[in-house]
């Protein structure tokens, strides 16, 4: 069964625009796991305009399924903070400060030397690692040299052909990368701009995807669908 692991970045940002804690995002972590999500996942930027540092170490004490924490690692903080909260896994970001939103992979051929050893710190604190890149078969396999754990296939592109009709051409290198994967003993997440819409069929057509990892599209549903019920829906078009 693939994992869903539930951003909740956007819940933050809500929180921040008022001050406060409403709504209160550690109530929502326990309710989100109690509704069936398999994790959570929060990417702490250095503005701290959604998740906040401080609340890092308060998920922690409360999440009792996967801890996702997702970041650039060029940040001395960001690593710290990943240390001590010692989460299951940590997916490295090539963000830039600032940035919107996560809009690109990492170049791994490239950043291999500056990836490694931040794989093999966090490997030896017992922390699953996963690379977020383009489904590039180069990328992939330049991904394997830096010992991570996993990849994490940046989905935007699916997500585009799919809306504009053109799911069997946009599922096709995300397709291929699986396989480049697979060979490599690599395991696959993936994430960004996946909804309910186009979620069942990227998770049907990629073999060995181990979770999938969605926030904007998910609490945008749960505003009209509630937070439960759309939780549910989304993990039957996982099954």
């Amino acid at each position: 069964m693939i994992k869903l692991s539930v951003n909740i970045n956007k819940l933050a940002t809500l929180r921040n625009s008022r001050g406060g804690n409403n709504p209160d995002i550690y109530k929502a972590a326990v309710d989100i796991q109690k509704f069936g999500a398999d994790g959570i996942t929060i990417h702490p930027r250095p503005d701290e305009r959604h998740i906040k540092y401080a609340d890092v170490f308060e998920l922690n004490k409360i999440i009792t399924t996967e801890f996702n924490i997702e970041g650039n690692p060029a940040d001395d903080k960001f690593i710290q903070l990943v240390l001590a909260n010692k989460p299951t896994q940590v997916t490295l970001v090539p963000d830039a400060h600032g940035q919107l939103t996560s809009n690109h992979g990492w170049n791994t051929i490239e950043h291999t030397h500056f990836l490694k050893p931040i794989v093999q710190l966090f490997k030896a604190n017992n922390i699953r690692v996963s690379i977020f890149i383009d489904p590039i078969i180069e990328m992939i396999e330049a991904s394997k040299e830096t010992g991570t754990d996993r990849i994490e296939l940046y989905t935007e592109s699916y997500a585009r052909e799919f809306s504009a009709g053109n799911k069997e051409k946009g599922i096709k290198p995300y397709v291929e990368s699986a396989m480049k994967a697979k060979e490599l003993n690599l395991g696959i997440n993936a994430g960004h701009d996946l909804d309910f819409n186009n979620l069942a069929y990227f998770s049907r057509e990629i073999p060995n995807l181990e979770e999938v990892s969605i926030g904007h599209a998910l609490i945008c549903d749960s505003i009209y669908l509630g937070l439960e019920n759309t939780i549910q829906l989304y993990k039957r078009q996982l099954k």
